[in-house]
């Protein structure tokens, strides 16, 4: 049976700005053998061209077709939910340029949508008018619902702070695009050409990648060098179908014969 892989980004191949050892020889490992791979991110911020050219300081070479972020699911859904709609967004450069690539025209009053994805320009006008318009009908969309990292320093706030903020000041409930939810994790699938059984997900974290792969039925594999820990695992109901340090001790024969 054929298989491909969905792969998280941070914490699975880097850590902030440094490579993860043996990530690199993992994927060219998976590009010799022609094996299907994207990277699946919930960043709606960056391009996929963006993110090629981030690897490629580390030492990894891709392309723009090994990418699919939470930005290209939000905008893929909206354009099957109402084609060629309008939408008032808190975000940035990948999101603009998706929902654009999907039929979306960005406006200033009476959208459809507010969208709300990452960024650092924000400003409390623009949360304001957001309020308004989805007081006036518009419907609230996340493009992922991920926390704040809450440590010291930190300036990019996660979208979950931002959205908790206009859900309060409008008693409406946002739709998340992004990881766990299906709608990311079965477009990103199909993007990659794979049925459910030949998909596996590689993630750090087991409120996000583990538990969006369980759900779809997806092989999944926890790798411990990031979010989650060992220790943790027994707060959670499920399972992964297998736990590693890192994706350089991946068995890759081994992990190809799960199902």
């Amino acid at each position: 049976m054929k298989k491909g892989f969905l792969i998280d980004m941070d914490g699975v191949i880097y850590e902030n700005d440094t490579l993860i050892p043996g990530a690199d020889t993992f994927i060219k490992t998976l590009q010799k053998e022609k094996i299907p791979f994207l990277f699946m991110t919930n960043n709606s911020q960056r391009t996929p061209l963006d993110t090629v050219n981030k690897v490629a300081r580390m030492g990894i070479e891709i392309s723009e077709e090994n990418v699919y972020t939470s930005a290209m699911a939000t905008a893929y859904f909206l354009s099957f939910m109402n084609p060629n709609g309008t939408a008032y967004v808190l975000g940035e450069g990948g999101l603009i340029t998706s929902l654009h690539q999907h039929g979306y025209t960005l406006v200033n009053q009476n959208p459809d949508f507010v969208v709300v994805g990452e960024g650092r320009n924000f400003t409390l006008e623009m949360v304001n008018n957001a309020v308004d318009m989805i007081l006036s009908g518009a419907k609230l969309i996340a493009t992922n619902l991920d926390p704040s990292p809450m440590k010291q320093g930190w300036s990019n706030l996660g979208i979950k702070a931002i959205v908790a903020m206009i859900e309060e000041a409008t008693n409406k409930k946002a739709f998340s695009v992004g990881k766990p939810s299906p709608v990311m994790m079965r477009s990103a699938r199909k993007y990659l050409g794979m049925e459910a059984k030949e998909t596996i997900i590689i993630g750090d974290t087991m409120d996000t990648d583990i538990l969006g792969g369980i759900q779809l039925g997806y092989t999944t594999i926890l790798t411990l060098s990031g979010v989650s820990k060992k220790a943790e695992l027994n707060n959670y109901a499920f399972k992964p179908d297998m736990i590693i340090k890192s994706v350089a001790e991946l068995d890759l024969k081994k992990v190809l014969q799960l199902q």
